[in-house]
């Protein structure tokens, strides 16, 4: 896990909106962590930490979902990557194709918008990539999770302030 108030620290130097935004971009932290920070540490309203975080959830996805292919294309060329990668796809694949085809873009947005550790946007760009979902049908679906974990978790951020009497 992280530490929000260290997290915070690091970005002190920064306008607060940008500092969510920032930290909205980590991979493993995503709006996940951008949300309570904003919420907790940079006390902003409700409304802009959620705006906030979405905004800088989505910014690593335009990038993601367009370079995956190239990269992975590119890595292939060695021998070890192209292990990697058959290995990857054929067991994503074996355990979640049969999910993904029934339900397609519904999957990709539910599993995105499930505020849980390796769920998010930085991993639903990674499924989209992995089943061959086109970019416009990832980046809605991605987008439809992000807007659902950023309602999610900031009414169970709003939750805990309201349970703890702040």
């Amino acid at each position: 896990m992280f530490d929000s108030a260290q997290l915070a620290q690091f970005f002190i130097d920064f306008p607060k909106p940008m500092a969510v935004i920032l930290i909205a971009m980590l991979p493993f932290v995503e709006l996940r962590g951008a949300i309570p920070v904003a919420l907790f540490v940079y006390d902003m309203d409700p409304i802009s930490a959620f705006a906030y975080g979405v905004l800088g959830n989505m910014i690593p996805v335009f990038v993601l979902l367009y370079f995956l292919e190239p990269v992975s294309n590119f890595l292939r060329r060695w021998h070890i990557w192209d292990v990697f990668f058959t290995w990857l796809f054929a067991k994503a694949h074996k355990q979640h194709s049969d999910t993904f085809e029934r339900y397609g873009m519904l999957a990709l947005a539910l599993f995105v918008a499930v505020p849980l550790p390796t769920t998010g946007a930085w991993s639903g760009c990674a499924g989209a990539f992995v089943f061959g979902i086109k970019f416009k049908h990832a980046l809605l679906s991605i987008f439809a999770g992000v807007l659902g974990a950023g309602i999610v978790v900031t009414i169970i951020s709003l939750g805990g302030i309201e349970a703890l009497g702040l």
